[in-house]
């Protein structure tokens, strides 16, 4: 027999466990004092096993994990803990010993074994922590634990997408925003498949630095490896009349209409009960599954690719359409998550956006408070067009919401420095100028998903459109516009020159620059100059914040945040906190202004100022206050007696919740301690 011998470096070690903080507590403390264990079920590849090997990590503990291979055989999951020979009842007897017992993939277990672990459940002598996988039928006397409830059940969610990029930041480095959302999108928190994609993303050389940055991103095509074909077997295997011909056309097309003539309405109903296809209330059809569409088109042979593939120039029809949903959205102060897969496979695949499109999207996304995407989308557009004024105030303004100004490109800064009312009118101007991000489209293209929207009332010359000093004209309100809605001057948070002062944490200054935007100076905690001129939720938040009314503060950012204004909300809740007079309501506000915080990708405003540290565990909060003081992950390392691996991983989740790209940052967060006199 040869063995083959590999240098213990070349080997590539797990990612470090991240994120899942209050799940990693919550498991801890099922399995301590009085306690009689938890179960912990979820999908596949959601990381069970590598959040409860860190909840048992240095603890005194015996663990047993079943197999299919061994289900036909008596107590084989704990053969290791078991003589050859045992009845259940010496089973239970010899085990009731163990203080801590982790029995991972009991869905696998043989029938003793399963019998074994619920007996030992109801004897309560042993804490029990299991794992079982959602999906294969598990034994019954598994499933009874939670369903009986002799155990409590934690169904393991997927892993936030800012977690997700944590993971992904302190796996694989520096990954661009935009490249770190098609993971997460493609990958559904399935972390295995994550893995799998990033290591044959980087096999294959196909990230690419981003011009004049030091992040990664990745463009092109899905890398399908073996094990990626392996998982969608039961997609590539279809054999009913048309089913294969109809995923085809999806794949190279979607969406599609319903009643489109390529679709074969009788296969489209069988992949549909079997979960393969979507159609949504408006009759768009797409494949279920976003992973699904990269694996069809790479098993495609060359001919048919060539007949079924779009170019960029055959979706303009359905890109306007999307921009005109996103911009409609916005209109109607509504931006809940909406899908928009023409923009996003034209970047994914490389080819660019046009700038009114993605001027459309970063809007979209800073309201919805994803500034680092916004940004992203801002950049993009300004690829394809250098001197976009749309997507240069999108750059201008999601930089300096997350307390980074000179991020913006040069020329952002400068018109910002000038605080001209005039130059600020030219910017918002361009995202709603007629025709400059939707030309219309013709009356043949109508349809479910070409239903183009006037961004502008069409009736209203563009002079008279913009009151005296105003910085935008008014947005035409749709036909569907609910009654009271603000219009988009009240919500775009749009003098970029405001932020950039408030980002510099010039208050005065920026106080001075938002008479044509009531709204921020809400944002800002000045709300008299803006009660009246506000209408809908946004006035309830003015009205509120005059008032010093807590409740009404918790209810306006309640409203927000249903309506996916999720930074304003996380602000609002802010304010909340420190108008309430009861403390524990005041503690409710300022948890959820932290937990709202935390999505928005290190927004730094100044209602937010307060929640920076609070937005760290008491042992993050240690390490970020001794690493601003000067102190290497080593010395800090020492001095509180952990791994150097352990401090630095506490590090990039601060960096995480703080918004912060790196330790230079962390001293204009954190208050030090002032010198004492020798």
């Amino acid at each position: 027999m040869t063995t083959f011998e590999r240098d213990a470096k070349t080997l590539e070690l797990p990612w470090p466990f991240t994120g899942r903080e209050d799940e990693l507590e919550l498991v801890r403390r099922s399995v301590a004092g009085g306690r009689h264990g938890i179960v912990v079920t979820g999908p596949a590849g959601r990381g069970k096993t590598r959040l409860v090997t860190e909840a048992v990590r240095g603890s005194d503990h015996a663990r047993a994990v079943g197999t299919p291979e061994a289900r036909g055989l008596p107590f084989a999951a704990f053969a290791h803990l078991l003589p050859e020979t045992v009845s259940l009842h010496r089973a239970v007897q010899l085990l009731s010993t163990v203080r801590l017992l982790l029995v991972d993939d009991a869905h696998l277990l043989d029938d003793a074994s399963a019998a074994l672990v619920h007996q030992l459940t109801v004897h309560g002598r042993t804490r029990l922590l299991v794992v079982a996988t959602d999906g294969p039928r598990s034994p019954g006397a598994i499933s009874r634990l939670w369903t009986g409830e002799l155990l409590p059940r934690l169904a393991l969610a997927p892993l936030p997408r800012e977690e997700t990029a944590q993971l992904l930041a302190t796996g694989t480095g520096g990954l661009a925003t935009l490249t770190v959302n098609r993971l997460y999108r493609l990958c559904r928190g399935d972390l295995r498949l994550l893995r799998e994609l990033v290591d044959a993303v980087r096999e294959r050389g196909l990230l690419h630095r981003v011009p004049d940055s030091a992040e990664w991103e990745w463009r092109g095509p899905v890398p399908i490896t073996a094990s990626l074909r392996e998982r969608t077997a039961h997609l590539l295997d279809r054999t009913g009349p048309g089913e294969r011909e109809t995923l085809d056309r999806l794949a190279f097309g979607e969406p599609l209409p319903l009643d489109a003539d390529t679709l074969d309405l009788g296969a489209l109903e069988a992949l549909e009960a079997d979960g393969l296809v979507h159609v949504d209330e408006q009759g768009a059809t797409r494949l279920a599954h976003p992973l699904h569409g990269p694996v069809l088109r790479a098993a495609a042979g060359r001919l048919r690719a060539r007949r079924l593939a779009r170019t960029p120039a055959g979706c303009a029809a359905a890109l306007e359409a999307e921009t005109a949903t996103l911009a409609r959205a916005i209109a109607e102060t509504d931006v809940r998550a909406v899908p928009s897969p023409v923009g996003e496979w034209l970047l994914d695949e490389g080819t660019g956006v046009p700038a009114r499109h993605a001027a459309v999207r970063a809007r979209f996304s800073r309201l919805r408070g994803e500034l680092r995407e916004a940004a992203a989308w801002a950049r993009e557009g300004l690829r394809a067009a250098a001197d976009d004024p749309a997507c240069r105030l999108e750059l201008a303004l999601a930089s300096a919401q997350s307390g980074h100004p000179e991020h913006a490109a040069p020329a952002d800064t400068d018109h910002c420095a000038e605080s001209s009312a005039g130059s600020r009118g030219d910017w918002s101007a361009a995202l709603v100028e007629p025709g400059a991000l939707h030309p219309p489209v013709p009356p043949a293209e109508s349809g479910p998903l070409h239903s183009p929207v006037p961004l502008i009332d069409s009736s209203t010359p563009r002079a008279a459109a913009a009151t005296p000093g105003s910085s935008s004209p008014r947005l035409a309100a749709p036909p569907t516009r609910p009654r009271g809605a603000a219009n988009s001057r009240e919500v775009a948070g749009g003098s970029a020159a405001t932020w950039w002062a408030a980002a510099r944490g010039d208050l005065d200054a920026a106080l001075g620059t938002v008479a044509e935007e009531p709204y921020d100076a809400v944002r800002l905690g000045v709300p008299d100059g803006a009660v009246g001129r506000l209408t809908g939720v946004f006035a309830a938040h003015a009205e509120a914040l005059a008032q010093g009314d807590g409740p009404a503060l918790d209810r306006a950012a309640q409203a927000l945040e249903e309506r996916g204004f999720l930074l304003f909300a996380a602000e609002a809740y802010a304010q909340a906190a420190g108008a309430h007079r009861d403390p524990s309501a005041a503690r409710t506000s300022r948890t959820r202004a932290v937990a709202l915080a935390r999505r928005c990708q290190g927004a730094r405003t100044p209602a937010l100022s307060g929640l920076v540290l609070g937005e760290l565990t008491a042992r993050q909060r240690q390490i970020v206050t001794l690493a601003a003081a000067g102190l290497s992950n080593r010395q800090i390392a020492e001095k509180l007696t952990l791994s150097v691996r352990t401090v630095g991983n506490h590090l990039y989740g601060a960096y995480a919740r703080l918004g912060a790209s790196d330790r230079d940052a962390l001293p204009c967060l954190v208050e030090l301690p002032e010198a004492q006199p020798a």
